[in-house]
């Protein structure tokens, strides 16, 4: 999927069902990457793009996602656009619902206590090995070697959208050029994908995604400006210091 994923399996089962369950999750994310990759021309969603896959032969997983980041438009007044580059591209609804889509599968599975961090985007659920909540940095934008926050919970869904590493790379959708104003967004709910979804929105409104993640209901935020202020809602379950 482009990205570094790592897998945290906390609960006490044997071995051999841990690596069947890594197994499985891994299994499942080199399929999503298969079918979604914008950089492989085999893959469904580029051959769709084309009008090689009309939709009535789409997979499944393809119209769910096509439908769901419709909704997205509609939810976020049209800033998160799959089509934001002029071809379909659902990556920043993708990978953080192929994450979640994985944790709701551990947990029917019998392994309830997990962390999935799929390149930042991160889902955490139950307890770390040493039963304690889950603690979930959130990168420096201009330190990678260190979290400018640390979240902590047991049921935590934290997805992050930012320009530090490939510059202002998400496209204001109405101008059509590179947004700018944030350098990091991070949101919390209880879903991946559209946290990520919602992530990716404020980024591309710029400053004018602040307001909108206040008056976003059911989700939390921390934003980092592009002149460094921090900014976060009042009840984001941060660690303490």
């Amino acid at each position: 999927m482009g990205t570094a994923i790592s897998l945290d399996l906390a609960d006490d089962l044997p071995t051999a069902r841990l690596r069947e369950l890594t197994g499985d999750v891994f299994a499942w994310l080199r399929e999503v990457d298969a079918r979604f990759s914008t950089y492989r021309a085999d893959s469904e969603v580029c051959r769709f793009d084309r009008g090689e896959v009309p939709l009535s032969e789409a997979s499944g997983d393809l119209r769910t996602v096509l439908e769901r980041c419709a909704d997205l438009w509609g939810a976020t007044d049209g800033f998160f656009d799959a089509y934001a580059t002029g071809r379909l591209d659902p990556s920043g609804y993708v990978k953080g619902w192929a994450a979640q889509v994985a944790s709701d599968r551990l947990v029917a599975a019998g392994a309830p206590n997990h962390c999935l961090n799929a390149g930042g985007d991160v889902r955490v659920r139950g307890h770390s090995a040493s039963g304690r909540p889950w603690r979930v940095g959130v990168r420096h934008p201009w330190d990678e070697s260190s979290a400018c926050l640390v979240l902590t919970g047991t049921d935590l869904a934290v997805a992050t959208s930012g320009v530090y590493e490939r510059g202002h790379h998400v496209l204001d959708p109405r101008r059509g050029v590179p947004a700018v104003g944030l350098r990091s967004v991070t949101v919390v709910g209880p879903d991946l994908g559209v946290a990520d979804a919602y992530a990716t929105a404020a980024v591309a409104m710029g400053a004018a995604g602040i307001g909108w993640l206040d008056r976003l209901p059911g989700h939390l935020h921390a934003v980092i400006t592009d002149d460094a202020r921090c900014l976060h809602s009042p009840r984001l379950p941060l660690l303490p210091d």
